[in-house]
């Protein structure tokens, strides 16, 4: 008989405090469920000609299955910046690699709980390969479209707080 092995990866990062100041390091489930503080990255996607990039997130995510979305992100691993974090999810997510500017970072009251976001920005040119694991649909829109968009489809309500704040900074 064989037994199998079960390998469960933890994603960890950086538990932190009101002033965004490190207070120790744990799960991401963890900081979750006890609803504590900590860091997320994301970037919203241009083009040459200024229309954003959004994204319907896949139907099998835990988060917002179905919903569109115009920032690209995640959490901030243990270490790591959010300029940093915020160029490895949009490679994740989008298979791209554009150069990611850090446009406003503030204390986010998020639908799931409250957390440090960091908005960044990226110009992104030719074709992206999106994970169908986290992305259903991507498609390029001017302001006015995007603007309609949010009027008739469910979009990721922290995202859109998101977008606000880097519309702004710009």
């Amino acid at each position: 008989m064989r037994l199998g092995i079960v390998s469960v990866v933890t994603e960890l990062v950086e538990r932190v405090d009101e002033q965004d100041r490190v207070l120790g390091v744990v799960s991401r489930d963890e900081v979750i469920r006890r609803g504590w503080l900590h860091r997320v990255a994301t970037t919203v996607c241009r083009d040459e000609n200024g229309r954003y990039l959004v994204c319907r997130r896949a139907d099998g995510l835990s988060r917002f299955p179905g919903h569109y979305e115009v920032s690209f992100g995640g959490a901030v691993a243990v270490g790591e910046s959010y300029q940093a974090a915020a160029a490895r999810e949009v490679a994740e997510e989008l298979g791209v690699h554009p150069v990611v500017r850090e446009v406003v970072t503030f204390l986010c009251h998020g639908t799931v709980g409250s957390y440090w976001l960091g908005v960044h920005e990226a110009v992104v040119t030719g074709d992206v390969v999106p994970d169908p694991r986290a992305v259903s649909w991507v498609g390029w829109m001017t302001k006015t479209e995007l603007d309609q968009a949010v009027r008739h489809h469910e979009f990721v309500p922290d995202g859109q707080e998101a977008l606000r704040r880097y519309r702004a900074a710009s």
